[in-house]
């Protein structure tokens, strides 16, 4: 059992709660029972997993399948799990994986860009909820929140393993790439005079969603082949980002069933 803080592979572990970190390391915390269940689901090579007594006596199956897909598995004592994690009150395990690398993504039908999202929490529930509205994938902007960064994996309640997703570090390159496979570019902004259940959304479709504060940038906006509002009461200025975009997702699955 490891009892030290000072143990290396602990010292290891903790700097991944730094995003300079998990980039130099290339690897990226998983925590709690039902994020390494879904990433054993979907067969997600895992590099170590740390657990302590408790959580393996509650889970010996889930502890089984770790120990035969994960490169190393240690028994650590609750202190040491506590000062891993990134939770308050973690469940008991955590575990590490290799970054997901910037990919070529391929939207089929249903494709999200997201520019310069900054919480992660808002950034675990669009992967979620794209996840469950059918959607093929998504990029984010190389300054958004991580993709892995713990809170988002949280947030994302699991799907983050079943969304193709991937960091862009030149968006409007890859929205043009879409538009010439001939898909329908969707930007979201408040002064349009057009609504989001006014759009045909049975064509294959991009959806352009822009920082919480600030919004789309002009650059990304001006690619689009439609601009949508979402309508609001009089008053109120905005709606949260992930909300925004779980409207328009579902408006996109309401049309096409």
């Amino acid at each position: 059992m490891l009892t030290s803080l000072q143990n290396s592979l602990v010292k290891q572990l903790r700097r991944l709660h730094r995003a300079k970190d998990r980039r130099e390391q290339q690897l990226f915390l998983l925590e709690g029972t039902h994020l390494l269940e879904e990433a054993c689901a979907v067969q997600a090579p895992l590099e170590v997993v740390c657990y302590t007594e408790a959580w393996r006596s509650r889970h010996e199956a889930l502890w089984l399948r770790l120990s035969e897909v994960a490169q190393r598995i240690e028994l650590v004592s609750p202190d040491v799990l506590k000062a891993i994690a990134t939770t308050v009150e973690p469940d008991g395990v955590v575990a590490t994986a290799e970054r997901i690398h910037t990919q070529s993504l391929h939207f089929a039908q249903l494709g999200l860009v997201l520019e310069t999202i900054q919480d992660p929490g808002n950034l675990g529930t669009i992967i979620r909820t794209a996840a469950a509205a059918g959607a093929d994938g998504l990029l984010v902007s190389d300054n958004s929140v991580d993709l892995d960064h713990p809170k988002v994996l949280r947030s994302s309640a699991g799907q983050w393993f079943r969304l193709p997703m991937a960091g862009s570090g030149d968006l409007k390159t890859d929205i043009l790439k879409c538009k010439a496979e001939g898909m329908q570019v969707i930007s979201t902004v408040p002064t349009a005079s057009q609504t989001y259940w006014e759009v045909d959304f049975c064509l294959p479709s991009l959806i352009l969603l822009g920082n919480e504060g600030a919004g789309l940038s002009q650059e990304l906006n001006d690619l689009a082949d439609q601009q949508v509002t979402i309508p609001l009461s009089p008053g109120v200025e905005s709606l949260n980002v992930a909300i925004s975009a779980a409207l328009i997702l579902y408006e996109v699955k309401r049309q096409r069933v």
